[in-house]
């Protein structure tokens, strides 16, 4: 009897290290992927029973996840985040992300800027120093 629960407790450890290996990092639950692989890797019963309650994906994946199905959104875990600001109209965006051009650009301006100034102060030390050398 020993070697029939030995072999059921191999096929089971088997079976999670290979589910732990194959899920997506963001599908698993309460653990990073890495956690519940070394929990399973090291601790083959608790480890293993821990996966299948606790870390396993649950058996509806797109449950979880508002973007994925019909709606035609890419399936990228950032969309899965609770509390993920979406704009309510295309508009919102738009503005957003003008402000964010209009910014950067700003920022790229001053840049330059400085850099110019750093260029003409190198220059003007390097001139005066070839005309105290002559």
């Amino acid at each position: 009897m020993d070697g029939v629960l030995g072999l059921v407790i191999l096929g089971l450890w088997i079976f999670c290290l290979l589910d732990v290996i194959s899920t997506d990092e963001y599908a698993c639950r309460n653990l990073s992927k890495i956690w519940w692989l070394i929990l399973v890797l090291f601790f083959p019963l608790i480890g293993s029973i821990a996966w299948l309650v606790a870390g396993r994906p649950e058996s509806n994946p797109t449950a979880s996840m508002p973007y994925k199905g019909n709606q035609g959104h890419p399936s990228f875990p950032e969309y899965d985040r609770p509390g993920r600001a979406v704009a309510a109209n295309p508009e919102d965006d738009e503005a957003f992300l003008r402000g964010l051009r209009e910014r950067a650009e700003e920022q790229r301006r001053t840049y330059r800027e400085k850099q110019r100034e750093v260029t003409e102060q190198q220059r003007r030390e390097l001139e005066e120093g070839d005309s105290t050398a002559g």
